[in-house]
């Protein structure tokens, strides 16, 4: 398999675009583009990797879109590599519209497994497409943001910018 891959500045720090022929395969958010390499090849041992700028810049472009919290009904061909509940899960995150948000139960009952919220949790935490497959979207039952496996204070960034935080979570609390 191969994959190529590109690296961009967002405003949440360097974004890596990775693809297969099939789709793309990953969408990571890092402080620097250093390692990017390194990354793909810890994800995807087999696979010879190599960077291909120019064909990649408009999937970079959407997902930079994304994350600056424009709302681009572009949909992107993805190459989803997990397991068939991971999968299962992460088609579930492609229905949370941009500026919403769903509970990890929520997302557990849509896809008929109501006792899972865990297991949905690990899936959300596994998403190899950030930003793509929405897993920023998904929140605690409180409504409180939950964790997100990514730069510090990314996931609430991403919200904020789409507009799904009340303004009261969007400024940090004085003191802080």
């Amino acid at each position: 398999m191969e994959i190529r891959f590109t690296t961009g500045e967002s405003p949440l720090g360097s974004v890596l675009v990775a693809t297969t022929d099939r789709g793309i395969c990953a969408v990571s958010l890092r402080e620097s583009d250093d390692g990017a390499e390194e990354y793909l090849r810890a994800r995807f041992p087999k696979a010879e990797i190599k960077r291909d700028d120019a064909p990649l810049k408009r999937a970079l472009g959407v997902v930079q879109q994304r994350i600056s919290g424009h709302k681009i009904d572009h949909v992107l061909p993805l190459d989803l590599q997990g397991t068939d509940f991971q999968r299962e899960v992460w088609n579930q995150l492609l229905a949370i519209p941009a500026g919403s948000t769903r509970s990890y139960l929520d997302v557990a009952q849509a896809i008929n497994r109501p006792k899972a919220t865990r297991a949905v949790a690990q899936a959300c935490g596994a998403n190899p497409v950030a930003v793509v497959v929405p897993c920023h979207r998904v929140v605690m039952s409180d409504g409180s943001i939950g964790g997100y496996s990514g730069l510090p204070g990314v996931k609430k960034a991403l919200l904020t910018a789409e507009g799904a935080l009340p303004p009261s979570q969007a400024q940090p609390a004085s003191g802080a």
